[in-house]
């Protein structure tokens, strides 16, 4: 009954035809808010699958590292004890180290990291092997893979065509430090170069990979020594279930991190700029609860022998509350539904034609990517009509208080 009186307010004729005007301008802000709002989180999101897509390339879903220093002890019987957990699937034991790369009379800093023969089931940095192939050899001949930015900065070659690049690797030793001569510190050994993958800049720039035994080797490590173990889980296992789980059977010694916990500051970093974005675009709402105001008032003033009619006739304050309330709901109604469906249309445009394009040529891809979540459209919705609701209730509070007066 209260939407029936308010929308017979909304679509009659005023005498005053500025409030038509104010009506439609709120409707239309609010359409230009919920859009936008849509738009943007959407893109939000299509951009954080992307970047999710392409760190989990790289980064294991569970990975175990010492809670103190930089390695741990892992033996036989706790690495057996770790696979028989129900959520595991493959555990890959990894040790790694910054490390000097040389090539010839061209160097460059790496962060060299010995994995073993599980981890091409464990991540997917293989599938991304463009060049060459994942081939980490063995401990007396060690393959290398590097990442595109390494291979442009160190020159490295494994083309097939010509002679693989044979590169030099220096790393530091275990707790052993000279002072009277630093070079004791250091182990050099050789690697072949087997292939160069691309995932990312900040992977592509500062990873190599390699044989797991052979970085022991080089650092002195025991048998049962490591800096990391990944972990692949099993499909739909629950990550923070699985973690819980490691934490409880592993002990204090070992930290068991996700891989959004192994790049924490990536991930809170998008959650911050999703908001904040969507923050600042609820202002264009404020600013239409400023026009709903104006209009909701004229429209009190406009209808005050209706209200003293309806009050004449039995109505209570409460029932010209709701009238005066429904009527800033149906404003903010209607410009979220027509909001919601022109960010459908533009977001189906985008997604099956790729409209809107990026700008510069060096990303993965060149258009804007899209992904709609339910959550945004009621988390906007709801906005909306929170907002509604308060820029109503003044104007609304003011016509239930109207006395009557007819004449």
């Amino acid at each position: 009954m209260y939407l029936t009186f308010a929308w017979r307010y909304f679509k009659a004729k005023k005498s005053a035809n500025a409030i038509n005007i104010i009506s439609w301008v709120t409707v239309g802000v609010i359409t230009f808010a919920i859009a936008c709002q849509i738009l943007v989180l959407s893109v939000f999101n299509g951009f954080e699958g992307l970047v999710k897509s392409l760190y989990g390339s790289f980064y294991a879903d569970i990975k175990i590292i010492p809670a103190i220093g930089k390695t741990f002890a892992l033996t036989p019987q706790q690495f057996i004890l770790i696979k028989q957990q129900p959520a595991i699937n493959t555990i890959s034991l990894i040790a790694e180290e910054k490390a000097l790369l040389q090539n010839e009379d061209r160097q460059t800093i790496v962060y060299l990291k010995g994995v073993d023969s599980n981890y091409t089931n464990v991540t997917d940095v293989a599938a991304k092997t463009y060049q060459g192939k994942f081939n980490i050899g063995t401990l007396t001949a060690p393959g290398l893979i590097v990442g595109a930015g390494i291979q442009d900065a160190a020159a490295v070659n494994v083309n097939a065509a010509f002679e693989a690049s044979v590169l030099t690797i220096i790393l530091p030793k275990k707790g052993k430090v000279s002072i009277n001569d630093p070079l004791q510190s250091l182990s050099e050994g050789s690697v072949k170069a087997t292939g160069v993958f691309t995932i990312q800049q900040d992977f592509d720039n500062k990873y190599a990979i390699t044989n797991v035994d052979f970085v022991k080797q080089q650092m002195g490590f025991t048998s049962n020594e490591y800096s990391a173990a990944e972990i692949k889980l099993n499909n739909n296992t629950d990550l923070n279930a699985a973690q819980l789980q490691l934490s409880k059977l592993l002990g204090n010694a070992y930290l068991v991190q996700t891989k959004y916990q192994q790049n924490t500051s990536l991930y809170s970093t998008m959650r911050f700029e999703k908001w904040a974005i969507y923050a600042v675009l609820t202002l264009i709402l404020f600013i239409a609860a400023f026009n709903m105001v104006s209009a909701l008032t004229m429209l009190v003033l406009e209808k005050q022998k209706d209200i003293s009619v309806l009050q004449s006739m039995g109505a209570d304050k409460a029932m010209v509350l709701k009238i005066f309330l429904s009527e800033g709901l149906l404003l903010a109604g209607i410009g979220t539904v027509t909001g919601i469906v022109l960010a459908l249309i533009t977001c189906f445009l985008q997604i099956n034609f790729k409209m809107i394009k990026l700008q510069g040529g060096s990303f993965l891809i060149d258009y804007f990517p899209v992904k709609l979540q339910p959550s945004d459209f009621i988390l906007v919705s709801l906005t909306a009509v929170v907002i509604a609701f308060f820029a109503s209730w003044f104007p609304a509070r003011k016509a239930a208080k109207q006395l009557i007066e007819l004449r």
